[in-house]
């Protein structure tokens, strides 16, 4: 197993979130060391839920813009997303019990955790925890759409399972957290 000994690290950008430069060096297993650089972006760690309802075979979604695909060819910039959010300094589940009321206008409390991973290792240093909770109408307790504060304009969807699996062949689900949501609840027969 390659062991790493960190050399440096510099700062790149602070503006929104942290950019940093690592240099670092690798001693292989072969017994070789090599010095190596890499830009690791840090914006904390998230939670992500995929509210589901099994008797009417539905799960609420949601819509936003994503600068980043609309600069990556998404022609609207608009992402169909499960709810998710950053910790901040809250644990993961309680802090998707806030982000799924604060986005989607639901106060959920029976949260599972389903498993958890790195989205994009390659260059971001997030942990995403990934939740599950069946909804029903008793627990609309807002419009939801996200906080003004936060610039949040957010659409609430609720879309029949098998319509949100059918979204993912044609494309226009393509968030990858979304859909490992929808495949786990696919395999694990939740809707």
């Amino acid at each position: 197993m390659n062991q790493i000994e960190i050399l440096s690290t510099d700062i790149l950008s602070d503006n929104w979130y942290t950019l940093k430069k690592v240099t670092y060096q690798v001693y292989e297993n072969n017994g070789n060391t090599s010095v190596q650089s890499r830009e690791a972006y840090d914006r904390g760690n998230g939670a992500t839920i995929l509210l589901y309802n099994k008797t009417q075979q539905s799960v609420i979604l949601t819509r936003q813009f994503r600068l980043p695909t609309y600069i990556n060819g998404n022609p609207d910039g608009m992402l169909i997303e499960c709810c998710a959010g950053l910790l901040d300094k809250d644990n993961p589940e309680d802090c998707i019990r806030k982000e799924t009321e604060e986005e989607t206008g639901y106060k959920i409390t029976d949260v599972k955790k389903v498993f958890e991973a790195y989205m994009s290792p390659g260059s971001v240093t997030e942990i995403l925890y990934f939740f599950i909770a069946e909804y029903n109408k008793a627990m609309k307790v807002s419009d939801g759409g996200g906080l003004a504060h936060e610039n949040e304009n957010i659409e609430v969807l609720e879309l029949p399972f098998s319509e949100a699996l059918q979204m993912i062949q044609t494309g226009e689900i393509k968030d990858g957290k979304t859909i490992m949501l929808l495949q786990y609840a696919q395999i694990a027969s939740l809707v």
